[in-house]
């Protein structure tokens, strides 16, 4: 018997060990972006084709650009509350640009614990070194807010966040879904939806543990809000001319004269920021979806 509990507290040892290498944070790259000169104008339209103000301006408020967070985000697991990301000390003020890279890419806190992926960075990760430098330039430039950063609301054993080292795992992917030949149209196009827009983590169904059906990239899910769906963006879904959809980004307006609402109609303020390129480009990937 003694054998037997000295082998089952080692393998417990191992087990341990084993979980703790899996779950590690990824590294600090401490040379981020080395030589590269931030460029502020492009840096808005990053935070622009992300949608930062979306989630990280306080419910109700008008002003765009100050990003006290605040707005919730309810889940099978829990509801998730977006930061305060001003450049002040409730913010991000004390931020360093290898810190916000790793937070913004691979999900990781510059206090080395995993953010949960109601942040969008298992799309963000295909960001470029330039953009997520110009991005951080143009933060320091926003209003300063006072307001804390309101805690999440998980519960147990969704608030240990070692464990989201396992999910991702299985999930932080730095392959695009759209692979093969491509107009460079085409490829500015997946750039704008599969990486700084993040439209898939709306418009993609989601399995049992949050992570997103690549399978079924884009066919449409459940509205988290319990009602309704959201649609189904492929050519099998959305029989619009790439024209009705670039209009429809630029505008709100379907080409049955309906409008955008909801969350859609803050992504149309943000995709209007946009150069009517991009907006294009976006239409010619969802035209070139399977």
């Amino acid at each position: 018997m003694r054998r037997f509990l000295i082998a089952i507290c080692l393998l417990a040892v191992i087990g341990l060990g084993v979980f703790w290498v899996l779950t590690r944070p990824a590294p600090l790259n401490a040379e981020f972006a080395s030589g590269h000169v931030a460029d502020v104008e492009n840096g808005a339209r990053i935070f622009h084709a992300g949608g930062c103000a979306s989630c990280h301006v306080a419910p109700e408020s008008e002003d765009k650009l100050t990003l006290a967070g605040g707005e919730g985000f309810a889940s099978d697991f829990g509801t998730f509350y977006a930061p305060n990301i001003s450049p002040g000390p409730e913010g991000i003020g004390g931020w360093d640009l290898p810190g916000f890279a790793r937070a913004v890419t691979r999900g990781v806190s510059p206090e080395g614990q995993h953010y949960y992926p109601a942040f969008p960075y298992t799309t963000y990760i295909h960001m470029t070194d330039t953009d997520v430098t110009d991005l951080f330039a143009y933060l320091q430039t926003l209003p300063v807010s006072d307001t804390p950063s309101k805690p999440h609301d998980v519960g147990f054993p969704f608030n240990i966040r070692r464990g989201l080292g396992l999910w991702k795992l299985l999930y932080l992917d730095e392959a695009y879904v759209m692979t093969g030949e491509m107009s460079e149209e085409v490829t500015r196009g997946r750039y704008l939806v599969e990486a700084l827009g993040h439209c898939a983590e709306c418009h993609t169904p989601r399995g049992p543990i949050g992570g997103l059906q690549r399978d079924a990239w884009l066919t449409g899910a459940p509205n988290p809000s319990g009602k309704g769906r959201i649609p189904n963006i492929t050519p099998q879904g959305l029989d619009w001319s790439a024209d009705d959809i670039a209009y429809y980004l630029q505008s709100g307006l379907t080409p049955d004269f309906d409008s955008a609402g909801g969350t859609m109609a803050s992504v149309v303020d943000n995709m209007s920021q946009l150069p009517e390129g991009d907006r294009a480009a976006i239409a010619a990937y969802l035209k070139a979806l399977p």
